[in-house]
Parts: C-alpha cells; structure tokens; sequence
C-alpha cells in the first residue's frame, strides 16, 4: 500500500532521482476553434504540457512505474486571438483495481472555465506562492486533486495534504482576474470543488472513497459479495451528504467517473438486496435513473 507525504514546495523543478506520479496523456484539441487549427502552436503546447506533466516530481513520496497514476488532459480551444487561448478541459483518472486487469475512474472533471495566456515554447514554471500563468495554475490544480482522490483511495484521508496544495494554489490564484478560483464564480467550479474537498461538512466523502475503493474494489476478485457490501456502505456514507447537501457538485462529479461502473456490479455476481441501493442512488443522482434502473 502506497504511504503519503505532505509536501509543498516554493517551486515544483524537474527531478530524475524518483519515478514521477502521473502517466497523463495530454491532447490539446483546436478543431472547435475555426481558422488555422494546424497551427503548430497547438502541437507544441501538447508536448510541453505532456512533458511539463510526466516529468515534474510532484510529492516527495517515490513511486514505482507501475504505481504511476493514469490519467488523461484533454484541452478543447474553442478560441484564440494571438497569445490568448479559452476553451475547456477534461481531466481523468483511474487506478488499478487488486488481483485483476480492470481500472476503476476516480476523476472525471470538465473544467469550463478555461482561459489562458500562451506563447509558443515560454518555460512552463510553476511556483505555488506566485500567479505566473493560469494555464498552469489549472494543471496543477487538477494534478494535485488527482493525487489526493487517488491517495484516498489507499489510506483513509490519505489524500488530504494534497487537497491542501489544491487549496493553496487557488488562494494565490484568485488574485487574477481568471474565473473558476473565486467563491463567486458560480457553483461547478474548480473553487466549489475544492471547498468541499477540504470542508468538514463532506468529511465523509474521504471516508465513502476508502471504503469505495480498498475495502470494495480490490476485495471484488477474493470476495465478491464482501465487496459488493462495502461498496454499498460506501454509497449510504455519500447518502448522508446527499441528505445535508442535495445536488451537489462533489457528488454529481462522482457519478459522473463512476455511474456505468455501479451500475455494473449491482447487475452481476453473487444476489444481494439492492432495493435500498437503487432508492439511495436515484436520491443522489436522479439524472441516472435510467442507468439504476437496469441495476436487477
């Protein structure tokens, strides 16, 4: 089991003596954009982000290659003039599951908010007490919450230093004028999110993640209907959330990594009740419905 340590650093810099924590794939889509979208600019700003992602060290724990976190950032420009780009970002991650082949989601983020400043080939530098660039105020911000999701599902609130490096580049990116880091900003955004990341008012998210993940997920291939149980737990510990907060932005973005996967093991393996399952998931994700009700 992976061991998590807090780190922050004045500034993130290239390190080779530790296999880096992320195996992101990056594209960086313009068709959307209209005009030139062959530009090379488009090209060179997916290599660097892909290189600026894959070769940081972002925590001071060591991880294995096959320990790297997959994942993948897919930013859609839907508009530039010069060096300013707007558009949107899609961030997703998985991990393994134990003693099988099958990757489970735990992020699945369309960031909308998306709206930078580039200039073909400028050092991508990322410096957690300055405003430099809000391009890469949002990758870090999204590789952090990766990190954290993905720590919680190892340990119990394994995954709260690095929500708290999340929270730290949003209060210096607030500063700027860029939308998605200010409480005003409306309610799908990468502030509200991370609010309740770090709230005491969904701590009991962290604790749903864990018993989702270590205690359901990779006891599914030793025992399935154990498993089935413990991911059930996990949904009733996200009901009672649901039950003090209706709708929110934390739990919808949950089930958006985790809806066909749900629904999937309550419809195979070893019999169990799910009545109760299918009432508290139309509860919390009514948009699903159609997808609770093939769970039999």
């Amino acid at each position: 089991m992976r061991k998590f340590l807090y780190f922050i650093g004045l500034l993130v810099t290239v390190s080779t003596s530790m296999a880096q924590e992320l195996n992101a794939v990056v594209t960086v889509n313009s068709e959307q954009a209209g005009g030139n979208t062959n530009l090379q600019i488009f090209r060179t700003l997916q290599q660097q982000l892909t290189e600026f992602i894959n070769t940081q060290q972002w925590t001071t724990e060591e991880y294995k290659n096959q320990e790297r976190i997959d994942c993948n950032f897919t930013l859609i420009v839907t508009s530039y003039d010069g060096d300013s780009f707007s558009g949107s970002l899609q961030v997703q991650a998985s991990r393994p599951v134990f003693n099988s082949t099958y990757n489970t989601s735990t992020y699945n983020y369309n960031d909308k908010q998306v709206s930078f400043n580039y200039k073909e080939f400028e050092p991508l530098v990322f410096n957690i007490n300055q405003f430099n660039s809000n391009l890469i105020s949002i990758i870090t911000y999204h590789i952090y919450t990766i990190i954290g999701l993905d720590a919680s599902t190892f340990e119990l609130n394994g995954g709260d230093p690095y929500h708290e490096v999340a929270k730290q580049i949003i209060n210096t990116a607030s500063s700027s004028s860029f939308a998605g880091w200010k409480s005003t900003d409306g309610t799908q955004s990468r502030y509200r999110f991370n609010d309740a990341m770090v709230s005491p008012v969904y701590k009991e998210f962290h604790t749903a993640m864990y018993e989702y993940h270590r205690l359901g997920m990779d006891e599914m291939a030793e025992d399935p209907l154990a498993a089935k149980t413990s991911i059930a737990k996990a949904l009733q510990t996200l009901k009672s959330i649901n039950d003090r907060r209706p709708n929110s932005y934390l739990l919808r973005t949950f089930f958006d990594a985790k809806v066909d996967e749900i629904k999937t093991i309550y419809s195979g393996g070893p019999a169990m009740d799910t009545v109760d399952i299918v009432e508290s998931l139309n509860r919390m994700a009514p948009t699903r419905r159609s997808s609770w009700a093939e769970i039999r």
